[in-house]
């Protein structure tokens, strides 16, 4: 059976639940359970701490993890990033209070002691600055020890920044690291595992598309196909009513109202939009 690691809890576990769930996998009932077996698809689900995957996929023991692109990083052990999931993005920031923070740059750390919850990425950048610096490890909750009085900065994961501003910080400096969910892998891919990830893929492609049938006079096809040129080419059939067809594409999620703007301008009749759950291109 082919075993794969999953995030236990947090964001990160609720999106790759989700994306299996959408690409036919079977996942847990209860948050409690620490492995579920998918018996149909051959594969076994083991649900870790998001900073421990990267570990154990790299010894060997699992096949495939999803795990955050920092959190492999810090980790120092070597895994493949073998996809990117499209969720879980986040930066990699300095942090100072905002009474110091005006006009600081990097080079102003130097010398001064910075927690973190990520010292094998902290150690990098700092080296890559040329800053020298204490580094204060911390399992979490990194800004309260500022107020605390056990470091001066900060060097923390910033999704929206709302809790770095309710501890009255501010970010410094350009982003150390973007990063975002990964499925991660330590050995060579099988036949098994490359239908799990062409699943997957799948279900990534079809979340940035959605699918558009409009009705057109057949003199303006050309038209409308410059709007929508689908994935490849579009689906065109007559319909009933003489002079007239019916268009199918594919359509990019994000510009899916403009194009139905510019359709009903162009004189497109009947337009409809639906959400595409999982693909094969």
């Amino acid at each position: 059976m082919l075993k794969i690691a999953l995030p236990n809890k947090g964001a990160l576990a609720d999106e790759s639940v989700r994306i299996l769930n959408d690409a036919g996998y079977r996942q847990r009932s209860d948050s409690r359970d620490l492995i579920t077996i998918d018996s149909e698809n051959g594969i076994e689900f083991y649900y870790l701490r998001p900073r421990d995957i990267a570990i154990y996929v790299s010894s060997g023991e699992l096949d495939l993890g999803i795990t955050g692109e920092d959190l492999l990083i810090d980790s120092g052990v070597h895994a493949e990033i073998v996809l990117k999931l499209g969720f879980g993005r986040s930066t990699f920031r300095f942090a100072l209070p905002v009474t110091s923070s005006q006009g600081a740059t990097v080079k102003d750390l130097n010398g001064k002691r910075i927690a973190t919850a990520y010292p094998g990425i902290l150690a990098k950048a700092l080296e890559d600055s040329k800053v020298k610096a204490e580094i204060v490890p911390l399992d979490g909750a990194v800004e309260s020890s500022i107020k605390l009085g056990v470091a001066d900065a900060i060097a923390d994961v910033v999704s929206t920044g709302t809790t770095l501003r309710q501890a009255g910080l501010a970010v410094i400096g350009e982003p150390i690291l973007e990063s975002e969910a990964v499925l991660i892998s330590a050995k060579d891919e099988s036949e098994e595992s490359a239908n799990l990830i062409r699943r997957i893929s799948g279900v990534i492609i079809a979340r940035q598309y959605v699918l558009m049938d409009y009705d057109i006079k057949s003199d303006l096809i050309d038209q409308a196909c410059t709007i929508t040129p689908g994935f490849e080419s579009p689906t065109i059939s007559p319909l009933r009513t003489e002079g007239w067809s019916a268009v199918r594409a594919m359509v990019p999620r994000k510009s899916a109202q403009r194009v139905m703007d510019d359709l009903w301008t162009l004189g497109a009749r009947g337009i409809l939009v639906t959400d595409i759950h999982a693909c094969r291109l």
